[in-house]
């Protein structure tokens, strides 16, 4: 950890932010005063980690949180001196990983960060598995079209034809999804 954004638009938190963080040996910390300029700072310069006060000028920390969360993957903690139920719904959506209140207490500042990470990287895994099992059940369907085909054409059963996609794919050195592909070009 190097990097971390803070933007809250008044002046004290971000000092008593800053002094803080690098307490907890981080390297750089960006500064921004709005959540325009958070997003700004977000995509240039790519923190590992990005604390936002959820009421600032220009564009809130929640907006601002969405819109960096559409183009990079950081991990973002809120700071927020409401306790507003309608605004926590409105964080969560954004896939924010903590949310801290003001006043800020220190002691909570070093767990909100760890379990940001924690929790980023649980949804990193969560989103890799389900492309990887959109591409299994797209797969799936390919092979089971493919081998409709073969069926049809040359008359055999679904055990027979899926026993000769399989060959194909063994003797080309393909995948089956390879095979269900060249079979459905050449319907």
């Amino acid at each position: 950890m190097n990097r971390i954004l803070i933007c809250d638009d008044e002046q004290t938190i971000r000092v008593e932010l800053k002094s803080l963080l690098k307490k907890l040996q981080f390297d750089e910390i960006i500064e921004g005063s709005d959540g325009d300029a958070a997003v700004s700072l977000a995509l240039k310069w790519s923190p590992d980690i990005a604390i936002l006060d959820i009421s600032m000028p220009k564009k809130d920390g929640i907006s601002a949180a969405a819109e960096i969360r559409k183009r990079s993957r950081i991990p973002i903690i809120f700071l927020t001196a409401a306790r507003d139920p309608d605004i926590l719904r409105r964080a969560v959506k954004t896939g924010v990983a903590a949310v801290l209140t003001k006043p800020l207490r220190p002691d909570e500042l070093w767990p909100a960060i760890e379990l940001a990470f924690a929790h980023n990287e649980e949804i990193e895994r969560l989103q890799q598995e389900v492309e990887a099992l959109k591409e299994t059940i797209e797969s799936r369907k390919v092979i089971e079209k493919a081998k409709g085909v073969l069926m049809k054409k040359q008359g055999l059963n679904e055990p027979e034809a899926f026993r000769r996609m399989q060959k194909l794919a063994m003797d080309k050195r393909k995948s089956l999804r390879q095979i269900a592909d060249a079979i459905l070009l050449m319907e």
